[in-house]
């Protein structure tokens, strides 16, 4: 098996910016490692780097990687800014239609009437379903449910209140639980309809994870917006990765592990209840252990009543 040279590996420097596990960071922090060389043979130093998001919807993440064990890492070049050409300068006016228009496009959180989700979705919305989004920026912390009828846009009203609280930074991490029928279909209208990627968590997600990142990994915390079964959710393999990220964590005072918890069919947590009591069921515990840690909740249901009073 031939042996990586390690010497020829070009390590980043303070401030540079590089390309890593398909995206685009800053390098905070590039510390030499005090072991000695690779007695395989190979040589050279292994270099921690401490990096920090440049991504749009990263805004906060950081990293640590190995620098030259890290697949798919590179340093991206200095570029310089493009020199005009007499002659060649536009017009003021087709500036001040530029500035207008990253004016119009700017998102101003101040500003809770200035909607921006209705005009960067691919569909045609009515009027009714903006009304959660305007509710939704109206609280300090969003708590909704969404009880339309069938067919009125649940999924398109809460993806519009994704939209929106992402453009003004109020949220950054996303946990869609819903039935497992429809994982497919919220990752597809999610990418399809406002252009936001989603990754279905499971059993085979979960594996695949380890594979590529080492076994330590936590799904719940290697992506940004994730969709998960709310049978697999209440399973013990899904609560023990809850279990690294939640424990220790007191919401009261820390600040919420999740920016936005959306529960699909939410009736069907609803505790089941019969004759005196209401008794909690697996999927009730899954979703009231995790609803505390998300900063903001949205509920959606077509039936938000089970039928039995002492459940509601």
């Amino acid at each position: 098996m031939p042996t990586i040279d390690l010497s020829l590996t070009t390590v980043p420097e303070l401030g540079q910016v590089v390309r890593g596990r398909d995206q685009v960071w800053a390098v905070n922090e590039v510390s030499t490692s005090s072991l000695p060389a690779d007695p395989l043979g190979s040589s050279g130093q292994h270099h921690l780097v401490r990096l920090s998001s440049l991504e749009d919807d990263g805004f906060g993440d950081e990293l640590s990687v190995i620098w030259q064990i890290e697949p798919g890492t590179e340093v991206i070049p200095k570029r310089e800014l493009p020199r005009p050409v007499a002659g060649k300068l536009d017009a003021p006016e087709r500036l001040d239609a530029f500035l207008d228009a990253v004016r119009w496009g700017a998102v101003a959180t101040a500003d809770s009437q200035s909607l921006q989700a209705p005009f960067r979705a691919g569909i045609t919305i009515e009027d009714y379903q903006l009304d959660p989004v305007v509710r939704a920026l109206s609280m300090p912390r969003a708590n909704l449910l969404v009880a339309d009828d069938v067919g009125l846009g649940k999924t398109i009203e809460a993806g519009l209140v994704v939209q929106e609280l992402l453009l003004r930074h109020r949220a950054h991490s996303v946990i869609v639980v819903c039935p497992a029928s429809l994982c497919i279909k919220w990752q597809s209208e999610m990418h399809d309809r406002f252009g936001l990627e989603f990754r279905i968590v499971n059993t085979d997600a979960v594996r695949q994870l380890r594979r590529e990142r080492g076994v330590g990994a936590n799904i719940f915390t290697s992506f940004p917006r994730l969709i998960v079964s709310i049978d697999w959710i209440k399973d013990r393999r899904a609560q023990s990765l809850l279990d690294e990220v939640l424990t220790g964590i007191d919401h009261r005072r820390a600040p919420r592990r999740f920016d936005l918890l959306i529960v699909d069919e939410v009736h069907s947590a609803a505790p089941s209840g019969r004759g005196k009591y209401a008794i909690d069921s697996s999927r009730t515990k899954a979703i009231q252990r995790l609803a505390p840690h998300c900063e903001h909740r949205l509920f959606l249901s077509a039936t938000p009543h089970n039928g039995y009073q002492e459940s509601f």
